[in-house]
Formats: structure tokens, C-alpha cells, sequence
């Protein structure tokens, strides 16, 4: 998920229990075996495996369904998925990006749109949200790897367009085209990243308040807990008060 410019809008789910985490593994395999099976089963000659599974194990997925992913790949065994971009709105006129890697696509879009019309939202045609976003690399370090200055000055040397900072981490964008090559720059210049994906960033933000940030929030997870869905993105903005008040 990615609203909120400063992503604070993903705290109140932090204490997600293993059933959650257990779907977060599976979609994780899901892109491994798919990058594996679009191009070299070897992640030194796949940019998009090689960041699968960096992005696997900045979520501490073990090491043996890694590599169970991409010999299943390798093998020919895994299932042919289909990668589909669903777009529509959310309460309050959101806009809402939906990425789905599905083995079926007749169910994928029935499961999107009832959950869309059963959340106070409704799905809309391709294209229909999308000119909304600015489709981007995104590298995040944990706010530990340095100041925002440093962060920044290794940033701007790597070639990135922007660096957001708060108190839990540094995101830094990049024009998706170039996402590898300033990743790696600044791997060298910080170290290891949390996370390296393509990404849907808003151009700008439609604010949310009282009932409707429940009824969207809803939303949100009700698309991410959808097992054909891989993320969510949305152009909302809702403030630590009434985050506050979701959470409690």
C-alpha cells in the first residue's frame, strides 16, 4: 500500500499476525517465480528477480522458499500468471491503483470489483486513475542508516529525483527507468536497502477525514488481503489524528 507522501498511513497495521505474514510470503514466491520464469533464473542476470528477492528478504522470508520459487520457475512447474492493472476510486473521490498477478483473470476482476463496490468504492476503466500517478522507482532505508542530509547528498549523487524523510525512514525516488542503476549506487554509498520496488507515486494528495477514512482504509486491506492482488496504491492523504483515532 502507498498513500500518505510520508507512508505513515501503513502504521496501524504493523501488528499484522502470522496469517498475514504467511500471505506476504506467498506473494512474495509469486514474484520470484514470475520474474524467474520472464527472463534468467539467475538473479545476478535478472534485474527483476534480483530485486524480488532482495525485497524477500528485507521481509526475512527464509532462504529455502527463495529458492524454491525460482526452481519452480527453472523447472517449468509454476503456473502461467497474468499481471493485470485495475483502476477505480475509493471514498472521496481516491484514487486507487490495483496490480494483480493472477493465474486467472475472470476471478481476479469479479474478486476487485465486488470488493471495490462493497468498500464504498468502484472500479473504473484503464487509464481512468492512472494519469493521476507517476509511475517511479522507490528505494526505502530505515531512518538508522543516517541524517537526511547524508541520505540526501548520496541521493542526489546516485542520480534519484527526490528524498522524503521522517522518523522511520528515508524513501528515495527514482525515474523507474533508472531504478537499478541508483540502487546500486546507492547500495554502495549506504548500504543494503529495506526495499527496492516500481511503484505508483501520486502527483498530488486528496485529503480524508472522519467517517471515510474507516471506510477506506477498509478498502485498502480488504484489496491486499485478496490473493490475486500483489499492491495497492492511492492518492490519499489522512492525518495522524484521525489515524490515531482508526487505530485505537
Amino acid at each position: 500500500m502507498a498513500g500518505h507522501s510520508k507512508f505513515k498511513n501503513i502504521m496501524h497495521r504493523k501488528g499484522r499476525a502470522d496469517a498475514a505474514r504467511s500471505k506476504l510470503f506467498s506473494k512474495l514466491s509469486r514474484e520470484i517465480t514470475v520474474a524467474a520464469k520472464s527472463g534468467m533464473p539467475d538473479p545476478a542476470m535478472n534485474p527483476r528477480l534480483r530485486l524480488a528477492v532482495a525485497n524477500a528478504k528485507a521481509e526475512s522470508m527464509p532462504k529455502d522458499n527463495i529458492d524454491r520459487a525460482i526452481k519452480k520457475a527453472a523447472g517449468g512447474d509454476a503456473d502461467t500468471y497474468e499481471e493485470i492493472r485495475y483502476e477505480g476510486f475509493g471514498p472521496g473521490g481516491v484514487g486507487v491503483i490495483v496490480e494483480v498477478l493472477t493465474d486467472n483473470r475472470n476471478r481476479a476482476a469479479s474478486n476487485v470489483r465486488s470488493i471495490f463496490s462493497k468498500n464504498g468504492g468502484n472500479l473504473g476503466e484503464t487509464g481512468a486513475v492512472s494519469f493521476m500517478f507517476d509511475r517511479m522507482g522507490q528505494i526505502i532505508y530505515p531512518a538508522a542508516v543516517g541524517s537526511e542530509d547524508k541520505v540526501m547528498e548520496a541521493a542526489i549523487e546516485a542520480g534519484a529525483e527526490d528524498v522524503e524523510s521522517d522518523e522511520d525512514a528515508h524513501t528515495v525516488y527514482t525515474a523507474f527507468e533508472q531504478l537499478f542503476e541508483v540502487a546500486q549506487a546507492l547500495e554502495t554509498a549506504l548500504g543494503e536497502a529495506k526495499s527496492t520496488t516500481i511503484m505508483w507515486r501520486p502527483k498530488s494528495l486528496t485529503p480524508v477525514e472522519g467517517d471515510s477514512v474507516a471506510t477506506l482504509m477498509k478498502l485498502i486491506d480488504s484489496l491486499e488481503d485478496d490473493d490475486d492482488v500483489q499492491n495497492v496504491y492511492g492518492n490519499y492523504d489522512i492525518s495522524d489524528e484521525d489515524l490515531a483515532k482508526l487505530a485505537g
